[in-house]
């Protein structure tokens, strides 16, 4: 959108904070996986029970279910945990104004190195263009970022312009709503450090929508994959940038 300050150029940024999720998605298991292209990578929870990482997706290019979320959003967009940029490069592509950012410094690169935007910081970190951006994507399951679905919308909501869109894919099993410690493993060697992760549901994430202000805009499934958009209900005021 107009007010929102872009660069013509690919940049790394600068990450404020690392908490426990910060070093763990930089760790060795992911980097190697992004490097490689490959997995196998894993969330592992406390119980030992493995999440398979799609890391083989998420450095392809942009496939029929990525071209349908990118169809839908709106003006700028902000790709909240970018992996290694297929999306953003998509946009880019597109001639769209996107940004991606992770707490991985080898996603972050790998989007550079595809010809994508992206900051190597938080969503919870400063951020340019609060309060301006018009889309948000929290797809592979980074809905679940911070482990609290309901802190992460409310910080879109201060990221957003007023009556801008989230899109979130949730899990396919409408069930699923649950919060745990994981840890990103690969096959083998020593799982990175834990952190709270949450994987919901599209009935889950409408609850939690609703507790933090938000309507659904629409919901769809493709292939084995399922999203949700989400407006404010109320068009908040928003402040100065946090930058």
């Amino acid at each position: 959108m107009s007010g929102l300050r872009a660069t013509t150029t690919p940049r790394v940024g600068r990450q404020r904070t690392a908490p426990a999720a910060d070093r763990a998605w930089s760790a060795d298991p992911y980097a190697d996986a992004l490097r490689t292209g490959r997995g196998p990578l894993f969330l592992r929870r406390s119980d030992g029970w493995l999440l398979p990482l799609d890391v083989e997706r998420w450095c392809a290019p942009a496939d029929t279910a990525d071209l349908e979320v990118l169809r839908r959003c709106e003006d700028t967009v902000l790709d909240v945990g970018c992996g290694p940029g297929r999306l953003v490069a998509a946009l880019g592509a597109q001639g769209r104004c996107a940004l991606g950012i992770d707490v991985s410094e080898a996603a972050v690169a790998h989007t550079v190195r595809r010809g994508g935007r992206a900051l190597l910081r938080s969503v919870f970190d400063p951020l340019p263009g609060t309060g301006r951006w018009g889309t948000a994507l929290l797809v592979d399951g980074n809905i679940g970022i911070g482990g609290d679905p309901v802190a992460l919308l409310h910080r879109l909501d201060r990221l957003l312009a007023p009556g801008g869109l989230v899109i979130a894919e949730t899990v396919p099993c409408p069930d699923v709503d649950e919060r745990a410690l994981v840890q990103v493993t690969g096959a083998h060697g020593t799982p990175g450090a834990a952190f709270p992760w949450a994987r919901v549901g599209t009935p889950a994430l409408l609850r939690y929508a609703k507790a933090a202000g938000w309507r659904a805009n629409d919901q769809w499934s493709t292939s084995d994959r399922s999203f949700v958009a989400l407006r404010r209900t109320t068009l908040t005021p928003t402040g100065p940038s946090d930058v």
